[in-house]
């Protein structure tokens, strides 16, 4: 498949943090794993089920307490086929706090972001399509979270289109990851670091500046030794 739109950002505001449930060795050395990730509905109802939290469940609503957001899956393809665990995870999540599944949206794109470094991620984007109902309220769920630029993508979609993004859930990822919404150390260390060349680079390549980065992606970028090194590193990972 080949597309040409550039995935939509959005503004974080004041986002909060991601709501992990299980440690990565509890998802990833689970026997059901593999199969789950390769597609296998009923490996991933056992695994999501194994791991799920039922503290994470309640604090989702009573973060988002007085809302009825629709929960919107970030499942996607893989090498060895389409990611069941978002959606299954989403399934459950729906039972446990009594909130409406929309399964419609999907990620159109392979991006192969599983075991990817950290420059692949960014320049290996998710894009997205399906129906958004505006005006109405998301909370988007997969099953890792590592720099967060697909859940950043997937939020820009939904918002772009009318909706409106409360809160993202992921079955597991790395705990400093949990932190979307970039804050304004981060922004001014990455600013102080490449300055405003780059800044534009990105703003082309990307459509979006770097204010529109997670805190994962910001870091990532500030820790690099140089802006020919972004430059090249993305345009080498672009085309792998």
């Amino acid at each position: 498949m080949s597309f040409t739109t550039k995935p939509a950002r959005t503004p974080w505001g004041n986002f909060p943090d991601v709501l992990i449930h299980a440690s990565e060795s509890a998802v990833k050395q689970h026997p059901a794993y593999q199969a789950a990730k390769a597609g296998d509905g009923h490996a991933a109802t056992a695994l999501v089920n194994d791991t799920m939290s039922e503290q994470q469940n309640q604090q989702l609503s009573d973060l988002l307490r007085g809302h009825a957001p629709i929960l919107v899956s970030a499942h996607a393809y893989e090498r060895a086929g389409i990611n069941a665990i978002p959606e299954a995870f989403a399934v459950e999540i729906s039972k446990a706090v009594g909130w409406q599944l929309d399964a419609s949206v999907a990620q159109i794109n392979v991006v192969a972001h599983t075991g990817a470094d950290g420059f692949s991620r960014l320049a290996r984007q998710a894009e997205f399509a399906g129906q958004i109902q505006a005006g109405s309220d998301y909370v988007l769920v997969d099953d890792f979270v590592g720099m967060g630029g697909t859940l950043a993508n997937l939020k820009g979609y939904i918002e772009s289109q009318g909706g409106r993004v409360l809160a993202a859930v992921c079955l597991t990822g790395k705990p400093h990851s949990a932190k979307l919404a970039l804050s304004l150390e981060r922004l001014n260390e990455l600013r102080s670091k490449h300055g405003t060349k780059l800044e534009n680079w990105w703003l082309g390549r990307f459509a979006h500046a770097f204010d529109a980065l997670t805190e994962s992606e910001a870091r990532y970028l500030a820790r690099t030794e140089t802006a020919d090194t972004v430059r090249d590193r993305i345009a080498a990972a672009k085309q792998a």
